[in-house]
């Protein structure tokens, strides 16, 4: 459990086995390979081949032709060592160059209907004009003008009945009166000026439009359909080319996959010279099968190492947990993953994170229901939050036993407590007043069990390091411990025994030395590393590093207390399930079923998320900050298609 053990490969080859090397690495399976920008920038002389992908282009035309002309090809890669790319473009141009000209036909012949439609719209609403629209726009002294009159502009026509001009309406609606009127060019202006302070909207006859209005509207819809019946030919002539070429695409895609990607892997190989390397990360057990791989092509130089062999290159990391805190490495991935040389603190994360929260929702009946939630969650979406819900489910329902509460009713399982178990009451009253006080100081005292351990986890991890200054003197470090649980235990026994050891005896070497070690942490590290010990004078480092100690010893108090959280959620969910049972019984009847049913939703839904949030903020905040720092990097293997 923990991190896996990774492996670093160096191949290593002539430049004439680039293709074959490249080939077998594409389809390799658990392997991390290493940029080679990552090596380039620190070895003099080195090269990359990466060069323009002119797979790219090529890829991206035929997705447009996909899109844009409604063809379906396959994803399916295929070698052909024979490729000639310009003959793949020039095809693709060639194809999209004939299914564009039909689909220039077709917007053509789409652009005349939708003007023909518009046209037939307008020519039918003169229907009841029996003249012909050719003699009327042909007219050389009198002006016609076609189009519609709000109804209750009408009317008002009737107050320039001495003007001169003639109003012809053709049809009504609910609101328009589609008209004409017409007058000589003397009084045009005047009379489109007395229409346009009515409303008038004017509506124009194309040009193509002859004949009566009768006979104009048999013309045009018998244009509309000649050009659907040519779209339709177009479109049947597209889906006879796009047939014939459907297969020669597939294959063309096929190949342009299959060398994108081995352009692709370019990235992962630097030049020295004549002769290429690439480097790549495996778990240990799968490094011999990798290494046979590699080897079976002629000349290539294979060599297994530790993973920070090569010091110029940061080992991945690859987080490998068992069944129940496997899903918890999703926190520590938001958080940062921890570097291949530190520990990973997902065991700690999932059994600490989990007993949070079922001391904080505990109900037996809850926790089933967001167990059985997470579990569907899981099952059917794949969802990691789920299988975190099935976790912490079980834990909200085994501490909802223990405080006797299902589905809020505080006093149904006392019965079995006391037939099965043999107990007088529950084990534990939450409500009970006298209780309060000491749900509290537990909560504390969690929080205090969780910080030791936070900081007993920091001294592991530097002694791991070799950073022994940091390890001794580090206030979560050998010096921060003492000082934290001096002062914790003296505060125990003062409270509980009137035991004081507050005394120079004892404060010297659990205060006093601490405080000093802590003090001068930096300073001794700066003098490790052959630098002053004071670079800003000392008046400086002790005004600089009272303020900081003072912090320290103020973050030990608020990191503290920040566990009484874990109480104050015992209590808040207690007493908003109260509520709903009080609710209840104030209802009574049937509604009183679906006051439980609704209120444990509700309480579910808002408690569950409060508390998974609080829960998450003790680890990030309260115990990361004391022990992980998540500056590692991802084991990604290499994507095989």
């Amino acid at each position: 459990m923990g991190i896996s053990t990774i492996k670093l490969i160096d191949i290593t080859a002539n430049q004439d086995k680039l293709d074959d090397i490249l080939t077998q690495l594409i389809e390799t399976e658990h392997i991390h390979p290493v940029l080679a920008s990552e090596i380039i920038e620190k070895v003099h002389g080195s090269t990359s081949f990466v060069s323009e992908n002119p797979c790219q282009a090529l890829l991206q035309d035929l997705k447009d032709i996909e899109t844009k002309f409604n063809i379906n090809l396959t994803n399916v890669e295929q070698r052909n060592y024979d490729i000639d790319f310009d003959e793949m473009y020039d095809y693709m141009q060639n194809l999209k160059h004939q299914l564009n000209e039909e689909i220039q036909r077709i917007k053509a012949l789409e652009k005349d209907i939708s003007e023909y439609q518009d046209a037939l719209i307008q020519v039918n609403h003169l229907k009841a004009l029996d003249l012909p629209l050719d003699d009327l726009f042909a007219a050389e002294y009198v002006t016609f003008r076609f189009g519609r009159l709000p109804n209750d502009s009408v009317p008002k026509l009737r107050f320039f009945q001495s003007k001169a001009f003639v109003f012809q309406s053709f049809e009504t609606d609910n609101n328009y009166a589609w008209c004409m009127y017409y007058t000589t060019d003397e009084f045009k202006r005047e009379v489109d000026n007395i229409f346009s302070s009515l409303f008038f909207e004017r509506i124009f006859i194309p040009d193509f439009v002859h004949g009566r209005p009768l006979e104009a509207i048999e013309n045009l819809e018998a244009k509309i359909k000649t050009a659907q019946l040519e779209i339709q030919s177009y479109h049947q002539e597209m889906d006879e080319i796009a047939g014939t070429c459907t297969n020669k695409l597939s294959c063309i895609k096929g190949e342009l996959l299959y060398l994108n990607r081995l352009f692709e892997a370019k990235k992962y190989v630097v030049g020295l010279g004549d002769k290429i390397s690439i480097s790549l990360f495996v778990e240990d057990h799968h490094a011999p099968d990798v290494k046979s791989l590699f080897e079976a092509i002629d000349d290539v130089e294979v060599e297994i190492n530790d993973a920070d062999t090569d010091k110029r290159i940061q080992p991945p990391t690859k987080l490998k947990n068992g069944w129940f805190a496997k899903p918890f490495g999703l926190f520590v991935e938001m958080y940062g993953l921890p570097s291949y040389h530190d520990i990973d603190p997902t065991p700690f994360v999932a059994w600490s994170y989990a007993i949070l929260f079922g001391l904080m929702f505990g109900d037996l009946g809850q926790g089933i229901v967001l167990a059985l939630l997470g579990y569907l969650l899981y099952k059917k979406k794949g969802s990691i939050l789920g299988a975190i819900g099935v976790r912490i489910g079980i834990t909200s329902a085994i501490f909802g036993f223990l405080y006797g509460s299902l589905f809020g009713n505080e006093e149904i399982l006392i019965p079995v407590f006391q037939n099965v178990f043999g107990l007088i009451d529950k084990p534990i009253h939450v409500m009970d007043a006298d209780f309060t006080m000491t749900l509290l100081i537990s909560a504390i005292g969690i929080g205090v069990f969780l910080i030791v351990v936070a900081m007993l986890l920091s001294i592991y991890i530097k002694f791991k390091k070799k950073n022994y200054v940091d390890m001794f003197m580090s206030h979560n470090g050998v010096a921060g411990l003492i000082l934290y649980t001096y002062f914790l235990t003296a505060l125990a026994l003062s409270m509980g025994f009137q035991i004081n050891i507050l005394t120079p005896v004892f404060t010297l070497p659990f205060i006093g030395i601490p405080l000093v070690l802590i003090l001068m942490k930096e300073s001794v590290e700066r003098k490790s590393h052959g630098e002053k010990m004071f670079p800003n004078g000392f008046g400086g480092f002790f005004v600089e590093g009272f303020f900081e100690l003072f912090e320290i010893l103020l973050s030990y108090v608020t990191n503290t207390m920040s566990f009484l959280r874990v109480g104050g959620f015992i209590l808040s969910h207690a007493g908003m399930m109260l509520v709903v049972m009080s609710l209840m019984e104030m209802v009574g009847g049937t509604g009183s079923i679906f006051v439980l049913i609704f209120g444990n939703i509700f309480v579910m839904a808002l408690e569950g998320m409060i508390v998974g949030i609080q829960v998450l903020r003790l680890q990030f905040y309260e115990l990361f900050s004391r022990y992980y720092q998540g500056d590692g990097i991802a084991f990604t293997p290499l994507q095989i298609k």
